[in-house]
């Protein structure tokens, strides 16, 4: 995922420093008050993982503690409630992905509006995708997995971190693309899923690369494909879906940092900067690599666009999956 204004946001990396944030940043640093991240998902998810790689460096750059508080359930909707209650004085903060704009698509009513409730700050990056199985399912490539779901006809199952997550709607596409069928079984967060996938309670299932990467490693989960465009450079041996007969099989996660409604113009500059200064520091850049992720850092303005776009896309592919409203 590439944004227009990845040029222009690493021309100004050399200038931002703590002291450039501006009369506010530094009325705002007066305060010992910890900022609080509040992820609505499960430990051990790919959003999870990238906050806690970049924790410290966003503590550093913000100038106060920062703490990330996981609240998953409902796909999301939970944590994400908490975040749009909150004031808008930039202490409470969030990372989300896709399912935030998946929700409307997915649940018939909500107790927010995923557009007008937040401040966009910026979509941070990319996470590559991943189809795995269970290791005792007969089936080391798309195409073989392909062929065992159409012989089994329904009898295998797919796991998912809720109904009408991303996680859900990337395996679906993946079950659509092989022209068979599959139930599917809904987790309450990327970590029980892999619990139930790894101990074969379940057979397949799509993640984020950083969420399985050690599992595949150790062989307690088999790779069968990713959804990017080419092979990963944190995961070579891994082959597309493109590269195995699915051209049609393209799908990444995302992430964005957001705030609640109404946070002032100065604080979103402000939080914006100290997310372009902590995902350039060496350590953050060394383990979003590790992790196969894409960083590509958006202004405030693109991520409301972004967020909009998104919504109407995958409104589109809720219909087709045939995912009835909850």
């Amino acid at each position: 995922m590439t944004h227009p204004t990845r040029r222009d946001t690493l021309r100004q990396l050399s200038a931002l420093t703590l002291a450039g944030f501006g009369a506010a940043g530094a009325a705002h640093a007066q305060s010992d008050r910890p900022i609080r991240i509040v992820l609505p998902v499960a430990t051990a998810s790919g959003v999870d993982t990238i906050t806690r790689a970049a924790q410290g460096a966003l503590s550093k750059a913000l100038g106060h503690p920062v703490m990330v508080e996981n609240q998953p359930g409902a796909g999301g909707i939970l944590g994400t409630t908490t975040l749009v209650k909150s004031a808008p004085d930039g202490f409470t903060l969030s990372f989300v992905s896709n399912n935030h704009v998946i929700y409307p698509s997915v649940y018939k009513s909500l107790p927010f509006d995923p557009i007008n409730d937040i401040t966009p700050i910026a979509i941070v990056g990319s996470t590559p995708l991943i189809v795995v199985v269970n290791p005792k399912v007969p089936a080391n490539n798309a195409r073989e997995l392909a062929a065992l779901l159409k012989a089994k006809a329904g009898d295998m199952t797919y796991a998912s971190s809720g109904n009408g997550t991303i996680l859900h709607l990337a395996a679906e596409m993946f079950v659509d693309e092989a022209g068979a069928t599959a139930r599917h079984i809904p987790y309450k967060g990327v970590g029980p899923m892999l619990t139930d996938l790894i101990g074969g309670q379940v057979q397949i299932g799509v993640a984020a690369l950083p969420s399985v990467q050690q599992h595949i490693k150790s062989g307690a989960l088999r790779a069968i494909g990713t959804g990017a465009a080419q092979r990963l450079a944190a995961a070579p041996d891994i082959p597309t879906m493109v590269e195995q007969g699915m051209p049609g099989y393209q799908v990444e996660g995302w992430f964005g940092f957001i705030g609640p409604k109404g946070l002032p113009a100065v604080d979103v500059k402000r939080l914006h900067d100290a997310v372009v200064v902590a995902f350039a520091a060496p350590e953050v850049m060394e383990a979003m690599a590790k992790q196969g992720n894409t960083i590509s850092i958006s202004t405030p303005e693109y991520a409301q666009q972004f967020f909009r776009s998104e919504m109407a896309k995958y409104a589109k592919l809720v219909k087709k999956a045939g995912i009835e409203l909850q």
